[in-house]
């Protein structure tokens, strides 16, 4: 009994690890999708490593720049009535919504103040200005534009949006008519009970 007992063990470990490096070398990975980016070594030290080295701090030579006052909003949505894109004229009853130096997204009204003496001047249909006070309008924002439809045709499909071969007629089961039988009219006297 513990001989079965220890062959069955034994084998079962055998198998176990068959089963086991089969899958790991047998069986193929689900490949990475198309827009990932490996990362590299080279990416990693990018920093100055004169101070980690031992090397006095070298003051910064030039100053930061404040940031264009442009590149301080990000449109991210409009709503204007239709008619605002008649003649490139803003309206005075729309909202936009406005992200101010990357931080989360305010929805200002028209004649709203975004940041300072800035004030949301106009909103058309893709486009929003901002102008200093009353002021005319020195920054124009704009959204991106709108991603293309996704366009292709249906596997199996010719030109003329035609099947490629008619579809197989596929027999529909009828059922077969009930044979008439003759019923025989039921009996009257009362000597055909007797017998």
């Amino acid at each position: 009994m513990l001989a079965r007992l220890s062959a069955f063990v034994i084998w079962a470990l055998v198998a176990a690890t068959a089963v086991f490096w089969g899958l790991r070398l047998l069986v193929r990975p689900a490949p990475a999708p198309a827009y990932a980016i490996a990362v590299g070594d080279a990416a990693g030290v990018r920093g100055d490593l004169t101070r980690l080295l031992g090397s006095a701090p070298v003051a910064p030579t030039s100053t930061s720049a404040a940031p264009e006052a442009a590149s301080r909003f990000r449109l991210l949505g409009i709503v204007a009535p239709k008619t605002a894109g008649a003649g490139g004229a803003g309206v005075s009853n729309g909202v936009a919504l406005i992200a101010v130096d990357g931080k989360m997204p305010k929805a200002y009204a028209v004649g709203a103040p975004l940041d300072g003496d800035l004030v949301l001047k106009s909103v058309s249909l893709r486009t929003a200005s901002i102008a200093s006070g009353q002021g005319a309008p020195t920054i124009t924002l704009e959204l991106p534009p709108p991603v293309p439809p996704a366009t292709g045709s249906l596997p199996g499909s010719q030109m003329g949006g035609m099947p490629a071969s008619p579809p197989a007629m596929v027999p529909q089961y009828v059922p077969a008519p009930m044979p008439a039988t003759a019923v025989a009219p039921p009996r009257t006297d009362a000597g055909a009970l007797t017998q």
